[in-house]
């Protein structure tokens, strides 16, 4: 089977199973785990944070994020398209009692600062108190800029906000916009990084911020059922995809890329290539048979996600060849339907 649905399918490589089948193990939940703890430590210093702390999702570490930074009763401002908030159950205000407060995300996935700014609670008991603004970067495939990224810090600072980024594809932010990593985290107080989507490990995420940061976070994992025993195996595998994993996200790109200047040739659909800066690929079907292509791909082995407008991701095994098998396969679709 092709696998467009996600970055998320990537399986382990041969190096990754050799790795995880030969880590040095201890009980995480005492701190014991060496490859564990290596895999924090190196996280923490390329990143250009105090701390890390590994977890098993995405989904929870930007929980323990939210809930590290605001206590109950307390409100953070996200996109309308975050997904923190569209797309994690509502675990802030489920588990952690943090009211979000969406704002619409611009075209470009940014948040207008000033929209942010008018959504910040006055200091009366009747209403929330605004403790953070989150970010999301990449969003839907869009890639904020530095220079907005260093307004947000400067947004905070002046209204006393703590600043998070759920960086779940952060390398492939960097590979986009050409910069090393830390000149995107510099500006956060803890950063969220997805190991199990571009980068290719099986399971896994990492939170990043201060000491006392993570601290809070640890204790915040245990309660949430997140702390896992002998869990260097997996930190086997997401250490080698933190480490490797980055220096292959331009092929990635390339190939989304490429998708979309093809899919762009295809009558029956509606593509902008112009707007494909990562990893993933939007395409509207004009005659409204999006599940029909979905079936049709299926019966030739190829899978995709029939949504309005349909997402193509490329990942690490999806090559070049993948991309023209679907590109074919889906110009056969039209031309004979």
């Amino acid at each position: 089977m092709i696998d467009f649905r996600s970055d998320t399918v990537t399986r382990p490589t041969a190096e990754m199973r050799a790795a995880m089948a030969n880590a040095e193990v201890g009980d995480d939940v005492y701190g014991d785990d060496p490859t564990v703890n290596s895999l924090q430590a190196y996280a923490a210093e390329r990143l250009g944070f105090e701390a890390a702390l590994f977890t098993p999702t995405g989904t929870q570490a930007n929980l323990l994020a939210i809930m590290s930074h605001c206590g109950r009763g307390d409100e953070y401002l996200c996109g309308q398209s975050a997904h923190n908030y569209r797309y994690e159950g509502g675990g802030a205000a489920v588990l952690g009692s943090v009211q979000p407060q969406p704002i619409e995300n611009e075209p470009n996935g940014s948040i207008d600062l000033e929209k942010a700014r008018k959504a910040i609670k006055a200091d009366d008991f009747h209403f929330a108190r605004t403790r953070l603004l989150s970010l999301e970067n990449t969003i839907g495939g869009k890639v904020l800029s530095v220079d907005y990224q260093r307004q947000a810090r400067a947004f905070c600072d002046e209204h006393q906000l703590q600043l998070h980024l759920d960086g779940a594809r952060i390398f492939n932010a960097a590979v986009a916009t050409g910069c090393d990593i830390t000149e995107i985290t510099r500006y956060y107080d803890s950063v969220s990084v997805c190991l199990s989507k571009g980068l290719g490990a099986p399971v896994g995420s990492l939170l990043l911020g201060s000491k006392d940061f993570i601290s809070r976070a640890l204790r915040l994992r245990k309660m949430l059922g997140g702390g896992m025993r002998q869990a260097g195996i997996l930190a086997a595998a997401a250490r080698i995809a933190l480490e490797q994993g980055p220096l292959r996200l331009h092929e990635d790109h390339a190939n989304a890329a490429y998708l979309a200047a093809g899919l762009a040739e295809i009558p029956a659909l509606d593509v902008d290539p112009s707007l494909t800066k990562t990893n993933i690929v939007y395409a509207r079907c004009r005659n409204r048979r999006a599940n029909e292509l979905k079936k049709a791909l299926a019966a030739q082995g190829i899978i995709i996600t029939a949504g309005d407008p349909i997402r193509f991701v490329t990942h690490l095994d999806v090559d070049r060849s993948a991309v023209n098998q679907l590109l074919a396969a889906i110009e056969r679709f039209y031309r004979e339907g």
